[in-house]
């Protein structure tokens, strides 16, 4: 009972202080429950990302409830999820309450000019933490050009990127037929 109230905190201190969505969140889950904490393995948080992006939802909210869940069963997937989402309903009550009064000030107009440069920073350290453990090898890295552009020159959707990166994934990495890169 303990840990799951730990891990409520974690989630909610997360939720409560991260701008920029779910991709700003990763390095912050990361840190508190694979290196602080180590409740699961860099591996299995890297599955866990993966597995949060490809069901429907916001990826803090995924990946939160799969951790409690992992940990805690079903009760903690209950409290991870309401630990990533309390900061967020609570500071949207706020903003729909005081904010737009004063949202043309020029001292909260300056803190978000502010906060901007830290989102995308955080972002960035995202890609580059779920980066790091892919191989870097060949494939990989056209397979990474190629979906960057795919998505951004040719508007293929996110969804068919991932479905057909399963295919081609199942295709050239089946089990009982790898390649040369993986048996080194």
């Amino acid at each position: 009972m303990k840990n799951m109230f730990k891990m409520f905190m974690i989630f909610f201190k997360i939720g409560a202080f991260t701008l920029g969505g779910g991709y700003a969140m990763i390095p912050l889950i990361e840190e508190e429950i694979v290196e602080k904490n180590k409740w699961i393995d860099p591996e299995e948080f890297i599955d866990i990302i993966a597995l949060s992006q490809t069901i429907p939802g916001a990826l803090a909210i995924n990946s939160s409830t799969y951790i409690g869940y992992r940990l805690f069963g079903f009760p903690g997937a209950v409290v991870g999820c309401l630990g990533t989402i309390m900061p967020s309903v609570i500071i949207i009550l706020l903003v729909a309450t005081f904010f737009i009064q004063f949202r043309s000030l020029p001292l909260i107009e300056s803190i978000f000019r502010g906060i901007r440069p830290a989102v995308v920073a955080l972002i960035l350290l995202a890609v580059m933490k779920l980066g790091k453990p892919l191989p870097k090898n060949a494939v990989n890295l056209v397979w990474v050009i190629g979906v960057a552009l795919a998505i951004t020159l040719l508007n293929v959707h996110p969804i068919m990127v991932i479905v057909m990166s399963g295919i081609a994934g199942y295709m050239l990495f089946r089990e009982g037929e790898k390649t040369d890169e993986d048996t080194h």
